[in-house]
């Protein structure tokens, strides 16, 4: 491998800028809907005391998950030695940050009051999975930020595997943490799963690979630079199997609830009679799983960029959609106070629970991703973040002459 030369973008362009306004645009729509949000209250939301996350929190979610997966390439590069991620992990480790600071934005803003956001920064209550949640998020911002750092600077170089290591571990850490808050959950019988927490792993590895993926093709078919077909390559197979092994997770869980006659009910309101989300669940498996396997692995596709670009939108959809029949899914199915008997009330006992996301939810959530966004091109103009070349001849250390 060549010595590989990083340099900032000119960022000059008419195409920067409409960018750069078109991110700003959704941003100050986000604002507006949090402010529209907190002013009148969560009435004018589709959420309800039944449903008390919604779409923001699937957003929300889906960035943080995404945010441990777009530290892959960087991990790979420095956990395990991989020389030809290493000119790519600068980029992974900045879309990291962005992401996760994306996702917490949305979170805090569809608290209806953003400051009680001071009240969990300042007590903990170390039963509750969300305060080491907060313990987490905050963490990963610092220690990869100290991680990047270790990459641009040669005085701290020495110092880069410690951090990557350790940025490797907090990620898992965190990813751990918020698959958490739903396995732990008993009460909601579409949470209480053990195996959620690695599931949330392995989400997050291919949910956060494939935004890198898509960043990585638009910042370099942007500034014209040269992207090899060694590096696309290791990246498209590196996706698939992440891919197929979300199929597995997703298959074990619903399995293993069938297994258990106290889940067949959820079981089948999700897999058969749920509407809305059997819906969204079968379109997940298809369109985040069994299309996106297909565009990657068949052969005469191997080096269309373009189906890996579109592979890699697929699974960002299917993401979602997957986000949201864990999250509104499991509240939409009624809470079983006593199982085995029938239990009917005007408190919504046994009763699906309904929930029709609103305009103001959808933008908030957009707008974070926005952010994600409008960080990372703000950042590459600044910082030289982007290799000159990742060419084969440059980048592929078994490249032959």
């Amino acid at each position: 491998m060549k010595l590989i030369r990083f340099a900032s973008i000119d960022g000059n362009s008419n195409g920067y800028w409409a960018l750069m306004a078109l991110f700003a645009a959704f941003i100050m729509a986000a604002l507006g809907s949090s402010y529209f949000m907190e002013h009148n209250g969560h009435w004018v939301t589709g959420m309800n005391n039944q449903i008390v996350w919604g779409l923001p929190h699937v957003f929300a979610v889906f960035l943080i998950v995404a945010a441990s997966g777009a530290l892959n390439v960087a991990s790979i590069a420095s956990v395990f030695n991989k020389k030809a991620y290493k000119p790519l992990a600068r980029l992974s480790a900045l879309l990291a940050i962005a992401l996760l600071m994306g996702g917490l934005v949305v979170l805090v803003l569809d608290l209806g009051r953003p400051d009680r956001l001071i009240i969990a920064a300042t007590i903990y209550n170390f039963k509750s999975i969300f305060a080491w949640n907060m313990i987490l998020y905050s963490g990963f911002i610092g220690i990869v930020g100290v991680y990047l750092w270790t990459m641009m600077d040669q005085t701290v170089a020495k110092y880069n595997r410690v951090a990557g290591i350790s940025a490797f571990i907090w990620r898992l850490m965190l990813t751990t943490g918020t698959g958490s808050i739903f396995g732990f959950l008993v009460a909601r019988q579409g949470y209480d799963a053990a195996i959620m927490a690695p599931m949330f792993v392995i989400m997050s590895f291919a949910f956060g690979l494939a935004f890198f993926l898509l960043v990585l093709f638009a910042a370099y078919n942007g500034t014209k630079r040269e992207l090899g077909d060694a590096i696309v390559l290791r990246l498209r197979k590196l996706l698939g199997v992440f891919v197929a092994a979300i199929l597995y997770f997703v298959a074990v869980f619903h399995l293993t609830n069938l297994y258990a006659t106290e889940h067949h009910g959820v079981e089948a309101f999700i897999l058969r009679d749920g509407g809305i989300f059997t819906q969204l669940f079968w379109a997940q498996v298809v369109i985040g799983g069994l299309i996106p396997l297909a565009l990657i692995f068949a052969p005469q596709l191997k080096n269309c960029r373009k189906s890996l670009a579109l592979a890699s939108v697929l699974v960002i959809l299917g993401g979602l959609l997957q986000m949201y029949v864990i999250i509104i899914g499991g509240q939409a199915y009624p809470l079983q106070l006593f199982p085995g008997m029938e239990v009917s009330s005007s408190f919504f006992d046994g009763v699906v629970n309904s929930y029709t996301p609103s305009l103001a939810e959808l933008m908030l959530g957009l707008g974070g991703v926005a952010i994600t966004l409008i960080v990372v091109t703000l950042a590459v103009k600044a910082l030289d973040l982007l290799p000159v070349s990742m060419a084969d001849a440059v980048a592929d250390p078994h490249h032959k002459d």
